[in-house]
């Protein structure tokens, strides 16, 4: 079955999770000019998520919210809060964990890329240009201040995970 909206985004799950590799090949010290790569790549495949595939699925749904939409976007608000802080081991451990069950989510038989795909399907090419045309997230310098990693807590939280359960 031919899946392009599908490819484009399990594609982009693909460069996003090598540039953290390659961001954290030595876990003693991170590749910033991979690591900045990586929350560019990140924060700009949200922002085609939330900006074009959700609401194109969601109007094509009769403008009625999917039920995967809401944990997705907690999921989201999770992965943006701790792109704030610097990458610490830890934030690390909490992103993969993070990304894991997220992507999994989204590309699995029945998940919210199939979803996604199967309402749109009038709509492919046009949204196949739109997601090649958004520009990227304009990124700030990582906050380090402890109030920043406790707002990236509480995001992670609100998503259903335990940020000190996952660095255990």
């Amino acid at each position: 079955m031919n899946k392009p909206l599908y490819q484009f985004f399990e594609r982009e799950h693909c460069r996003i999770e090598e540039l953290l590799d390659k961001a954290t090949e030595n876990p003693d010290r991170i590749q910033m000019e991979y690591y900045h790569l990586f929350r560019t790549g990140l924060l700009t495949h949200i922002k085609m998520e939330e900006k074009i595939l959700f609401p194109a699925a969601q109007k094509a749904n009769g403008n009625i919210p999917l039920p995967l939409a809401a944990k997705l976007r907690l999921d989201h608000g999770a992965l943006t809060a701790l792109m704030v802080v610097p990458p610490t081991p830890e934030v690390i451990k909490v992103l993969r964990y993070i990304i894991e069950k997220h992507d999994l989510a989204e590309e699995e038989p029945g998940g919210m890329y199939d979803i996604c795909e199967a309402l749109t399907r009038s709509q492919t090419q046009a949204l196949l240009e739109q997601l090649a045309n958004i520009t990227e997230v304009r990124l700030h310098p990582a906050n380090e201040q402890p109030y920043a990693l406790e707002a990236a807590k509480r995001a992670v939280a609100r998503a259903g995970y335990d940020f000190d359960a996952i660095i255990r």
